[in-house]
């Protein structure tokens, strides 16, 4: 076999059946390794950057690594943003490109691009093939370092005369001696960059007798400190994040605040580890958090934090933030303990196992007042939102009703991707997430355009799923070329544009910052965005009133391919 074949092989071997890409003249030997076999599906997308959104959907839906191809050149530059985006959000995916030829690197050959140099920052790790002997076991350390402990996107660059290049049973037999070779004297494998690693909270993971007695010793100490803090404390709070959703921690979770009787917010990417419908809730914290969950930040005397980085969204730079509490804080990855907030006790290690390993020895308590006071709070906040839902005075449309109107019909029972704006923060305040990987939004870069390319990765990982994308007008002009995508696949999308003719987000910060000195953040272009879905194969209606609008979405909701409403919001 080829290069290229050897590609698709190591594809199919790591459970990866589906991958979104771009053709280009440097990866056609890939691209004719995949017309002469069945077991891995390709979508086309309508753009690279699209290829890259959509894998990211694909793997924040599933829990599996997505994949995403791309030719050299302004192919791969076209990922990434994409890259960059799951990078931020410890999304697994890995994105294969095909550069030129390896005497032709470094030469300023036609679609030449150092995209391994490019992607340094913003990538987990990457490598550039350029011997075929090599091939195999940069495909395997792809997948293992991106959905290895924190996981993140990889990059795969492959020179073109490897991926034509021949595989051979000698060159096989070499890599499989190689693999057993790399094995410690107990027989674990290395993690993927050759390090042992003793973060793993689970029997199985302690390694040597050593490596055994010393983590034995980390975990009894970490342990000792968790339970004298949690004794001590009157006002309990669990803050979760994005690591409890990729370490599947909800019911860990779940078990921890009921023993300790405390109530549970949570960030932006932790939306669904907790269901917003549970008896502990109070929203999301931060900048466009809920008044319940500030509040109960401001008030707790411990806050335990479990997969979250402390972002200035959530902290807001504030020195003083939540300064009255003792912080007890569990991240998988050691470089965000202690990093943006100072804590009085750590654990270095997946969210669950840790929980589950912690849990026998954390103390029982009851904190009734204080739960009774959490939950007034948020029950005064579900007031202001049903106010608002239920408002018979206007019949205009807002991004907050639409969300209201979104949780109303579809109960829960869908996948809910975002663009990035107020419409974003509309519904991750009213839209009330049941279950982890419900909610798909980018959290850390704030991607315009992600939200469109995400739900189509999402509508292939979950078939038999309904998902809605939530789109401001800016960020729908970004990417809406993916609609043709919809279309060719009859998905499941049910596309929600809020057009305001504007920059909302943007022209707030004019207002609040600059003196209402509003510069290039309104549309007068007329843009309509109802012929340029039909345009592009997708059914499309504007609504102006609420009444229009919960009628075009019942009729959304019930098609079996995708449709677009925009909602007139002035």
């Amino acid at each position: 076999m080829n290069g290229s074949e050897l590609v698709i092989r190591c594809l199919q071997a790591h459970g990866t059946d589906l991958v979104f890409g771009y053709p280009g003249a440097t990866n056609l030997a890939l691209y004719d390794a995949l017309y002469r076999q069945t077991a891995v599906r390709h979508v086309l997308t309508a753009h690279e950057q699209g290829a890259a959104h959509a894998a990211d959907g694909y793997a924040r839906a599933t829990g599996k690594v997505g994949v995403c191809m791309a030719t050299s050149g302004p192919g791969a530059t076209n990922l990434v943003t994409g890259i960059a985006t799951a990078m931020m959000d410890s999304v697994p995916i890995i994105a294969i490109t095909c550069n030129v030829t390896v005497d032709a690197i470094g030469r300023d050959s036609f679609q030449e691009i150092d995209i391994f140099g490019i992607t340094l920052p913003i990538t987990k790790h990457n490598f550039l093939v350029k011997d075929i002997r090599e091939l195999r076991g940069v495909m395997d350390a792809a997948y293992a370092i991106a959905a290895g402990g924190r996981p993140g996107p990889v990059l795969v660059d492959i020179a073109r005369d490897v991926t034509t290049a021949e595989w051979t049973e000698e060159m096989e037999l070499a890599y499989e001696t190689a693999k057993r070779e790399d094995r410690n004297r107990d027989g674990r494998v290395l993690s993927a960059d050759g390090r042992e690693d003793f973060s793993a909270w689970s029997e199985a993971g302690d390694g040597n007798a050593d490596g055994a007695a010393n983590t034995k010793s980390s975990r009894t100490a970490t342990a000792k400190a968790f339970r004298s803090i949690l004794k001590k404390s009157k006002r309990p709070l669990l803050l979760v994040g994005g690591g409890c959703v990729i370490s599947g921690a909800e019911e860990a979770v779940a078990a921890l605040a009921e023993k300790i009787d405390a109530p549970v917010c949570e960030t932006l990417m932790g939306k669904g580890v907790y269901s917003g419908t549970g008896e502990r809730y109070l929203g999301m914290v931060g900048t466009h958090g809920t008044k319940a969950a500030n509040a109960a930040i401001a008030e707790c005397d411990c806050l335990i934090a479990l997969g979250v980085r402390f972002s200035e969204r959530v902290t807001e730079n504030n020195p003083d933030w939540c300064a009255q509490a003792s912080i007890l804080q569990i991240d998988i990855d050691a470089a965000e303990i202690d990093k943006n907030i100072a804590t009085a006790a750590s654990a270095v290690g997946d969210v669950k196992e840790v929980l589950t390993a912690l849990l026998p020895d954390i103390p029982a308590a009851a904190h009734a007042t204080w739960m009774t006071a959490n939950k007034k709070r948020f029950a005064a906040d579900l007031a202001g939102r049903a106010a608002v839902y239920t408002d018979r005075s206007t019949t205009a449309l807002t991004p907050q009703w639409i969300a209201l109107l979104l949780d109303d019909m579809t109960g829960g029972n869908c996948i809910i991707t975002t663009e990035v704006g107020q419409h974003q923060m509309a519904v991750a305040q009213n839209y009330r997430v049941h279950s982890p990987r419900q909610l798909l939004t980018s959290g850390g870069l704030g991607t315009m355009g992600y939200g469109l390319p995400a739900a189509i990765g999402a509508a292939f990982g979950c078939p038999h799923t309904r998902i809605v994308n939530v789109a401001g007008d800016g960020c729908y002009r970004m990417n809406m070329n993916e609609l043709s995508v919809a279309a060719k696949y009859r998905l499941p999308i049910v596309e929600i544009v809020c057009d305001n003719h504007g920059l909302e987000m943007v022209r707030h910060w004019q207002h609040v910052y600059y003196n209402d000195r509003y510069y290039q953040t309104s549309f007068e272009d007329h843009a309509d965005y109802v012929k340029i879905a039909e345009a592009l194969g997708v059914p499309a209606v504007r609504v102006t009133t609420r009444d229009d609008a919960r009628r075009a979405l019942t009729r959304a909701l019930e098609k079996e391919g995708p449709m677009v409403i925009v909602c007139e919001l002035r």
